[in-house]
């Protein structure tokens, strides 16, 4: 569902309204279902039946005492005025100064999602209606419960070798092969919530592809199912995308346990535990209740809470709000006492995604040049933006709550002070990232114009890592040479997590390492230990200064 459009002040209704023209009333599914109003293909609103009635009614014929007479008592011209307003105000009644809505192929959803619809799906889907009305059987749930559980089972009992494939680079064709099928994949999950929708009687009004917060991806747009009447059919088009990726994940894993039993090819296997670890781990994500994902909208599709985490995320807020600044606050979700904490991990989860990724992606970005930083520097200063415009609204529920502006005002001045004192007087270790390089009898540290070099000092330690596609081993240390940097061409391998491609050379600057004892034509990721530096220095290094080095 979409929250309705917000607090402008009322326009005069016309002296006979009409419903937009793309607005719908839904009679109840069976008893004891709610009445929806559905607006555009996306925003559905659950009214009274007295409501519904109302606005069923409101064809542009009628002025509101005469639409008062036809719905008779209790209704009055005044009553049925008010209910009008309020169309009026979330944007249901007909507005000759509003643009029509038009259905657009590209669409934009905030924070950070830009889809492009390439299909409407729902013919298409119906066709498959007989195929998913046989698989929807507990026999076949319990059949991808096993395959699923047995894919674990074998990710367990090759330990060493999934980890040896997620710290190994990764040869061009099987990288380009693993984007391919786990890009299939997606689609294969995107399908399975239209088909599910589809199933119930919904109707799937979109397909495409996205980028989501600046990942491609792909969306089928479900929000259909909220007319579904049984809670637990909304939960099951929720997670059918879950289910379908850790399908695949199990398959992928039993094929390598196969692969592996056979003698068959090493790479083959390390492909397959690729995929096996890349499919759990996206269902794993998807499945967090704490961003809007499939977990979330099962979650919320359980309780039958619209809009769960927004509200959560303002009862956290006006918690938060009411110990920093005090003040009286309403509760946007009275009846759920564990809201505010949820609200608190929705805000919270996400810097914890994004410190994740910079865990595992930071070093090989850094390692890329000014592109890494370009990536680096435009999530971290959307985060930031992120962080002040919570930080504003946290300002603004206090303002509304009556906080005293002397407590609002000390409280940021110590918030501002605490901030500059940690950008001051917090020291964090340092480290310049590049690659290596172990040819012609010398192992050699290479790097892209945007690496601070000048932080790269003789007889500083170097640690040597396989520059894995998610994880790294530690190969060995060395010490930086003293002799000074020099430009030469260095193997792509060398920067990036993918192995085969030494002919493919790349301009750079290498400074000879001490003490390696690399085997030669190895190449991997190196990571020189630059000693400490403050933490407003440390950032302005990592994400301000490659822009200018």
């Amino acid at each position: 569902m979409t929250r309705p459009a917000a607090d402008q002040p009322p326009a005069p209704l016309p002296q006979r309204p009409r419903l937009a023209a793309d607005v719908r009333v839904h009679e109840p599914a069976e008893d004891g279902a709610p009445w929806l109003v559905q607006s555009g293909e996306r925003r559905y609103l659950r009214v009274t039946a007295g409501m519904a009635r109302l606005l069923s009614l409101t064809d542009g014929t009628r002025d509101p005492g005469e639409l008062a007479r036809e719905l008779g008592a209790p209704w009055t011209a005044e009553l049925v005025a008010e209910g009008l307003l309020r169309a009026q105000r979330t944007e249901l009644l007909e507005d000759a100064g509003r643009p029509a809505r038009r259905d657009r192929r590209v669409t934009f959803v905030p924070p950070l999602t830009v889809q492009f619809t390439l299909v409407r799906p729902e013919r298409m889907l119906n066709r498959f209606r007989p195929l998913t009305a046989r698989l929807a059987h507990r026999g076949w749930a319990v059949t991808a419960a096993v395959l699923a559980a047995l894919g674990v089972l074998s990710l367990a009992v090759q330990a060493p070798a999934a980890w040896g494939a997620l710290a190994e680079p990764v040869s061009a064709p099987a990288l380009l092969a693993l984007l391919v099928v786990t890009y299939c994949g997606t689609m294969l999950h995107e399908f399975a919530h239209g088909l599910v929708l589809s199933h119930y009687g919904g109707r799937p009004s979109r397909m495409g592809f996205m980028f989501f917060y600046l990942t491609p991806a792909f969306f089928c747009d479900v929000s259909d199912g909220w007319r579904l009447p049984k809670n637990r059919q909304r939960v099951r088009v929720a997670l059918a995308g879950i289910a379908t990726q850790t399908l695949l994940a199990g398959l992928a894993g039993v094929g390598s346990l196969v692969v592996a039993a056979t003698g068959g090819s090493p790479g083959l296997r390390d492909f397959l535990l690729l995929l096996t670890v890349t499919n759990y781990v996206s269902g794993f994500f998807n499945a967090v209740p704490f961003v809007k994902l499939d977990g979330y909208l099962a979650l919320m599709s359980h309780l039958d809470i619209s809009h769960l985490r927004d509200r959560s995320m303002t009862d956290a807020r006006r918690l938060v709000a009411r110990l920093l600044f005090g003040g009286r606050y309403e509760r946007a979700l009275p009846g759920v006492e564990w809201a505010p904490l949820f609200g608190l991990a929705c805000m919270l989860f996400p810097l914890y995604v994004v410190s994740m990724a910079f865990t595992l992606w930071g070093s090989v970005l850094e390692s890329t040049g000014l592109v890494g930083a370009v990536v680096v520097s435009v999530a971290l200063g959307y985060l930031s933006l992120r962080v002040y415009a919570g930080a504003r609204r946290l300002g603004a529920e206090a303002r509304d709550a009556g906080a005293s502006r002397v407590r609002r005002a000390a409280v940021s001045a110590v918030g501002a002070v605490a901030v500059a004192g940690a950008l001051w007087g917090i020291s964090v270790p340092y480290s310049v990232t590049g690659g290596f390089v172990a040819e012609r009898g010398r192992t050699v540290f290479v790097a892209t114009g945007t690496t601070d070099l000048d932080a790269v000092a003789a007889g500083a330690r170097v640690r040597l890592l396989s520059g894995g596609v998610v994880l790294q081993k530690e190969l060995g240390t060395a010490t930086v040479g003293s002799a000074g940097p020099v430009g030469l061409t260095a193997p792509l391998s060398a920067l990036a997590p993918v192995k085969g491609l030494d002919a493919v050379r790349v301009p750079a600057t290498g400074i000879v390492l001490d003490g390696t004892g690399a085997a030669p034509g190895t190449t991997g990721q190196a990571v020189v230990d630059a000693g400490e530096r403050r933490l407003g220095d440390w950032l302005y290094l990592k994400y301000l200064a490659p822009f200018w080095r």
